[in-house]
């Protein structure tokens, strides 16, 4: 039998572990996150930090009851879902604004996420994305 070398061994246990998702079957892990359509590509918020507030009232109505009152993924509706709610404070550290306004604007099929485009404008949706940048 041939001897691999140690640094290999551990190289491939790193990769392997570094692939886990974050158990949820037919969810993206959170360090992989899908290309951005053409369509929301390199947009970025038009509004600071001072639309958080607003942000967080839309938050508050539309995105706790899954995604729970820190965007922890931890909402009392979040616990039946299947795949569970995204971690937003740890998806913003990843993602940028135009990721995040794709994915409010549009949902991602096969998750409970629904596209609010339509139900939210624009500025609305910006403002969400303003909150959730100050997630902890």
């Amino acid at each position: 039998m041939k001897k691999v070398p140690y640094f290999v061994m551990l190289s491939l246990l790193l990769l392997t572990a570094c692939g886990e998702g974050n158990g949820s079957p037919g969810s993206e892990p959170i360090s992989t996150l899908a290309p951005v359509p053409a369509e929301y590509a390199g947009k970025t918020n038009p509004f600071g930090p001072e639309a958080a507030d607003e942000g967080e009232k839309i938050f508050r109505t539309n995105c706790e009851t899954c995604h729970g009152p820190q965007g922890h993924g931890d909402g009392p509706a979040g616990d039946s879902l299947d795949p569970k709610p995204k971690n937003l404070a740890e998806l913003k550290k990843i993602a940028a604004d135009d990721y995040l306004f794709w994915r409010i604007s549009a949902g991602k099929e096969g998750t409970s996420m629904v596209a609010w485009k339509g139900i939210l404008t624009e500025e609305q949706i910006w403002q969400v994305i303003s909150f959730i940048r100050t997630l902890q």
